[in-house]
């Protein structure tokens, strides 16, 4: 089956679903209003539909692996970002988490509104106050103790490239003293580049979560543990050690 058509048939499926889901999570968002503040039961209906939009295409197999590692409570999730299809892919993890994400996404009908009810944390990019107030999101949430999911390079990689890891995630785990926890995501690039548009008829996509590093052997370095962190995901995915990254302090501080 070609790209086009492969890409229509997905469209269709989704367009198909998310007036039911919109509809049904804003229900499920009032049911659950006086009993659910973080809005764990939403999350996990959203999940539910993601993982959906992937069994419905036959061509199209996810693997999860490394749930059970996941943490209780808060903790900082990192996250490789290599297409717009990550996040949908990661949701498959059904784990309870806020995850950062450009300001635009919140204005898509149906999802976006789904992820303002659901109270993900939006980024305004080129905004000077944009990251700190990111940052202090996301810092209410791990103190009412959410995890929250963060994409370190900041936007998607180039093919066949890896993006410096901010230190803005990392900073905020020493300050508040929380694990991190690596999460791998292979193979959304097979299935979409970037933001596409054409997605192709078979992919593999594997989602893993590496074993967690605790809150006591963070180190009060952010920039080391970023370098620490990133090590850990060119081992994960078979590439040499990195390089050094020069830091530049106009973004380092930057989630």
């Amino acid at each position: 089956m070609s790209k086009r058509l492969t890409t229509a048939a997905f469209v269709f499926f989704f367009l198909l679903t998310a007036p039911v889901c919109t509809v049904l999570g804003v229900l499920l968002w009032l049911v659950t209003l006086p009993f659910d503040p973080n809005k764990a039961v939403l999350h996990a209906f959203v999940c539910r539909w993601c993982h959906t939009l992937y069994l419905a295409w036959p061509g199209w197999r996810v693997r999860i692996e490394g749930r059970e590692l996941l943490p209780r409570g808060p903790a900082v999730l990192i996250s490789n970002h290599q297409s717009a299809m990550d996040i949908v892919t990661t949701m498959g993890l059904f784990h309870p988490f806020k995850f950062v994400a450009k300001a635009s996404l919140f204005k898509v009908p149906m999802v976006g509104w789904l992820m303002s009810l659901m109270r993900y944390v939006p980024v305004e990019r080129g905004h000077v106050h944009a990251m700190d107030k990111m940052l202090e999101d996301c810092r209410g949430w791990l103190r009412q103790g959410v995890a929250v999911l963060i994409y370190p390079e900041g936007t998607y990689a180039p093919p066949g490239q890896r993006l410096p890891f901010k230190r803005g995630a990392f900073r905020l785990a020493i300050e508040e003293h929380v694990p991190v926890v690596p999460v791998v995501v292979e193979g959304t690039t097979d299935l979409i580049e970037g933001d596409g548009p054409w997605m192709n008829p078979r992919a593999h996509l594997r989602v893993r979560v590496l074993p967690p590093l605790p809150a006591d052997a963070l180190g009060s370095d952010p920039l080391a543990l970023a370098a620490r962190v990133r090590a850990l995901y060119f081992e994960a995915l078979g590439l040499p050690p990195p390089p050094a990254e020069p830091v530049d302090e106009r973004t380092a501080q930057c989630a």
